[in-house]
């Protein structure tokens, strides 16, 4: 049975002084723009037709103060206080490096997105074949944690785009959306972020993505429905305004 697609809109964006792009409508402008390549805070003003951070994910300023090594530290005592407070014993042989172990696979692993230092380089390549028809990156394996409960999101991302005179390695969209996977996530911003990147990398509208993935807080607690699933939509450029274009992305991405 073909699963009803989220799509999502891209709202108009202002670019502020900084160069860094934002979108409108949004009353939240203090958020840490960590996806460009400024980690300081947005110079934002405060007017009511200003910017959403929305497809920002939400981190205060201080946030990259502390090293890993430091976090790893902080996490592990504070884990220990959880794991006590529900009466296991820390003594055990199994349970006695569970903190540490759940600190490191924190931030050296699970949330690793949340640093702009892990960001992938991205190298565009000039099209020398002059093909300038759809490439589409199909199945790319989804781990990322919902923000919510810190359970999983798994499930695989289809990502296409048209080139205009640029291409990028296959290996860096797969790179991309590990990237922005790492980190507590919703899907619908995981799918905004993904399309944003490729858009400003290639300087493009032509980019759609496609996530179909199944959230572990709906599997595994609350209503536990272990059958469905979740799928969210960006269409951007042609992708957006051409039927033949979406349906040809679409054809591919269910051919199996």
């Amino acid at each position: 049975m073909k699963r009803p697609e989220i799509l999502l809109n891209t709202p108009e964006k202002k670019i502020n002084g900084n160069g860094v792009k934002h979108l409108k409508g949004s009353s939240d402008v203090h958020s840490l723009c960590i996806d460009n390549l400024h980690d300081t805070c947005c110079d934002c003003d405060h007017d009511h037709d200003h910017i959403s951070t929305s497809k920002q994910t939400p981190l205060r300023e201080d946030a990259f103060k502390l090293t890993d090594e430091e976090k790893i530290e902080i996490i592990t005592e504070k884990f220990t206080e959880i794991l006590h407070t529900l009466g296991l014993d820390l003594n055990d042989d199994s349970l006695k490096d569970t903190p540490r172990r759940v600190a490191k696979m924190y931030v050296k692993e699970i949330f690793a997105g949340l640093h702009p230092e892990r960001k992938p380089l991205i190298q565009l390549f000039e099209n020398p074949y002059q093909y300038h028809q759809m490439l589409v990156e199909k199945n790319i394996t989804v781990h990322s944690y919902c923000e919510h409960h810190l359970v999983p999101i798994i499930g695989t991302a289809h990502v296409a785009y048209i080139s205009n005179g640029k291409v990028i390695g296959l290996s860096k969209i797969n790179r991309m959306v590990r990237y922005y996977s790492k980190r507590p996530q919703v899907q619908e911003r995981l799918t905004e972020q993904i399309a944003e990147e490729l858009k400003n990398v290639l300087q493009t509208d032509d980019v759609a993505v496609y996530i179909d993935a199944e959230h572990f807080c709906v599997k595994t607690r609350g209503i536990e429905d272990s059958q469905s699933s979740t799928v969210t939509v960006h269409y951007g450029g042609r992708f957006l305004s051409d039927p033949q274009v979406k349906q040809e992305f679409l054809s591919i991405i269910h051919n199996k």
